[in-house]
C-alpha cells in the first residue's frame, strides 16, 4: 500500500497525475520498482471507500511524476519473465 497524493485532470475517462505522498526509503523504493516491473496495474481506494476501487496504470517519470489511467479493460493477466537471485 503507498499514499500517493494526486490530482484528477480529465473528465470522462478517469485520469490523474500525482507523486508519492511521503519520499520512499530504500526498502519502499526497492519494492515500488518491483511492482512496477512485474505489472504497472494497481486498485486505487479514495479515503473512506474499501480497498479495490478503480483500476488503474501508473507510468513514473523520471522526475517522480506518476501518470494515472483508469484501466477498465484490463483483464487481471500479465506475462513477466524476471530472475531471483
Amino acid at each position: 500500500m503507498y499514499d500517493i497524493d494526486i490530482t484528477v485532470d480529465a473528465v470522462g475517462k478517469w485520469r490523474a497525475t500525482g507523486r508519492h505522498a511521503h519520499v520512499l526509503d530504500a526498502t519502499q523504493r526497492e519494492g515500488w520498482d518491483f511492482l512496477m516491473e512485474m505489472d504497472p496495474h494497481f486498485s486505487i481506494a479514495f479515503p473512506g471507500e474499501d480497498r479495490g476501487g478503480i483500476t488503474v496504470r501508473v507510468v513514473e517519470a523520471e522526475d517522480g511524476t506518476l501518470t494515472i489511467v483508469e484501466a477498465p479493460d484490463w483483464d487481471g493477466s500479465v506475462s513477466v519473465t524476471f530472475d531471483l537471485t
